[in-house]
């Protein structure tokens, strides 16, 4: 049993270093990949004497290592996060974020309105519409070699408000999914005592953190990174007995920690940790999705693509003319914003572990992989997506002055 189970778990991790030498040679973003590999195996796959791609053995395992990804890929989402950073990028960042976040979640609660979702369905559907893939936008500005870009900033600051708004929309979630909570009341209750528990949380650990500071200046680099396990660990299972999700806690505890002297420290030792359990999170969650089952959800995920592609670049044309710059750049913040990963990932297993309809998983993950592609592509093409608009918006007013005269 053991032996079957750590060969089951290597054989995963091959799986997973294949595809994602195969997406660095594309130059693709490796969230796509990670999941259609975990889809194109699991329990439905074929298998040939020991080579056993249905993962029986290991599943219960390769879910747990799944779980510890989103803890690590939100515990470092929080030590990146800062407040101070946000306040001070201005009002474009503001203005097109909250404008960002409103098309979006509106566009979510107007495809749950027509498809008739019941209401803790549709509000998850909102969360995996709104939140943007951190992960793919840094990756592609980089690939792409625009950080010196005028609307880069204006990029960074926008993602950031929108991660900051899924945070707190993923807590109040949490909280009325997973406490079972039907009645109004429960329901305000659960919520409040979830958003009781964070800001306290925060609150606590400012004033804490110098305490924290002088405790964790230890030396040797294996002390320091298990305290530092044990706090993200302990926080995320606590977190849940009050029926706030596990993730949220590990991003608690990391935007306490980001705040600390040790900070550069911290994310050098974790980084690892995130990656390689962050691939197995998305594997795990391609495991639990059967190919064949995805045929309902493609209307539901193709509706929610252009909804997003349309909000996207009202949202990013608006926060570029309040920034003062160029239309072409304004089309860059939209298109780039348009990639969706992990936290919608993410959300869509908050939807699973409340026992929600299973279409959702299925609807979110042909969105991810719909906007993960797309996404990085039209940021790449956009100078010649804006040079088609163009051209098509001249010979409107050619023809409009021609029939002026």
């Amino acid at each position: 049993m053991v032996d079957t189970i750590v060969f089951e778990v290597g054989l995963a991790i091959a799986l997973l270093a294949i595809v994602g030498v195969l997406a660095n040679k594309l130059k693709f973003s490796v969230i796509p990949f990670y999941i259609l590999i975990g889809m194109a195996v699991g329990p439905h796959a074929p298998h040939f004497g020991m080579i056993d791609l249905r993962f029986i053995e290991s599943s219960v395992f390769i879910d747990f290592l799944g779980r510890l990804g989103i803890l690590f890929l939100l515990f470092y989402l929080g030590l990146e996060f800062s407040v101070s950073r946000l306040v001070k990028s201005g009002k474009s960042i503001i203005i097109g974020g909250l404008v960002y976040i409103l098309i979006n979640f509106v566009s979510g609660l107007l495809l749950g309105w027509v498809l008739e979702l019941p209401i803790k369905e549709t509000l998850v559907v909102c969360g995996i519409m709104t939140s943007s893939s951190t992960a793919i936008v840094a990756k592609v500005l980089v690939d792409l070699k625009r950080s010196a870009n005028p609307e880069t900033e204006i990029i960074m600051g926008m993602i950031m408000f929108d991660d900051l708004f899924i945070a707190i929309h993923m807590s109040i979630l949490s909280g009325l999914l997973l406490s079972g909570a039907t009645s109004i009341s429960g329901i305000l209750i659960t919520t409040f005592s979830a958003l009781i528990f964070i800001l306290v949380f925060i609150i606590f650990g400012r004033k804490v953190i110098k305490y924290i500071d002088r405790a964790i200046n230890i030396q040797s680099s294996e002390l320091f990174l298990l305290i530092i396990l044990a706090a993200l660990f302990m926080t995320a299972g606590f977190s849940e007995t009050l029926h706030v999700a596990e993730a949220i806690g590990a991003l608690l505890i990391g935007l306490v920690l980001a705040d600390s002297a040790h900070v550069k420290r911290i994310e050098h030792l974790v980084l690892p940790f995130r990656d390689i359990f962050g691939a197995l999170f998305f594997f795990s969650f391609g495991l639990t999705i059967d190919p064949l089952s995805l045929g309902g959800a493609v209307w539901m995920a193709i509706a929610a693509v252009i909804l997003t592609l349309i909000g996207n670049v009202v949202s990013g044309l608006l926060a570029g003319r309040i920034a003062g710059i160029s239309t072409r750049s304004s089309l860059n913040i939209g298109f780039t914003l348009v990639s969706r990963g992990e936290f919608s990932i993410i959300m869509a297993s908050i939807g699973k572990a409340g026992g929600l309809l299973p279409s959702i998983q299925s609807f979110a993950v042909l969105y991810v992989l719909i906007l993960s592609v797309l996404g990085p592509l039209l940021t790449k093409e956009s100078k010649r997506v804006y040079n088609l608009f163009h051209k098509i918006s001249t010979l409107r007013g050619n023809k409009k002055q021609e029939g002026k005269v």
